[in-house]
């Protein structure tokens, strides 16, 4: 249960005892009423007193509701703002995960165009070398390296999504059980 739906849990039960309180006003109010002979000087003593502290209890009801009223106000400012920061973090993110989608098709790009380079180059040395086997394997260790940075490069991404994920969970476990 959040902290909100505590705070409304209390008010409705603030409410309840509100309720409770008026009604006992009512019915004392009736039964000093029936009790007390009419006259014509007023009320008596006694029911005056016991008015009077209902009037109190029926005040610090009040007071208990208007001060769990302005704590669920805090409350869901509070909740507003985290859940602005957090929009605002996953829009962060998501532009950061964004630029390096980018970066990531430039370089796939780029190790495509340089394999197809390296293929022409190793066809046309190979006619004109006649199959020199040592341009063959300085091709393939390029290409190789190659392939070795765009892995290097999708793990340095992964790396990167894990920890902006990382701290979201960590922000939102935070201010759940905060």
């Amino acid at each position: 249960m959040t902290g909100g739906e505590c705070l409304m849990d209390g008010i409705a039960e603030l409410e309840q005892r509100i309720m409770a309180a008026l009604e006992r006003i009512g019915a004392g109010v009736e039964r000093r009423m029936a009790l007390s002979p009419a006259s014509s000087s007023g009320p008596s003593p006694v029911i005056m007193a016991e008015l009077d502290r209902l009037r109190e209890e029926l005040d610090e009801e009040r007071m208990a509701n208007a001060q769990l009223a302005e704590r669920l106000k805090v409350q869901r400012d509070r909740a507003d703002r985290a859940a602005g920061d957090m929009k605002a973090e996953v829009a962060r993110l998501t532009g950061q995960v964004d630029d390096q989608a980018l970066a990531m098709q430039r370089l796939i790009t780029a190790t495509i165009q340089m394999r197809e380079d390296l293929r022409r180059m190793r066809d046309g040395r190979m006619l004109e070398s006649g199959g020199d086997p040592g341009l063959m394997d300085k091709s393939m260790a390029t290409e190789l390296n190659a392939v070795s940075a765009l892995r290097s490069a999708e793990t340095a991404e992964l790396a990167d999504l894990v920890a902006a994920l990382t701290h979201i969970v960590q922000a939102e476990e935070a201010r759940s059980h905060g």
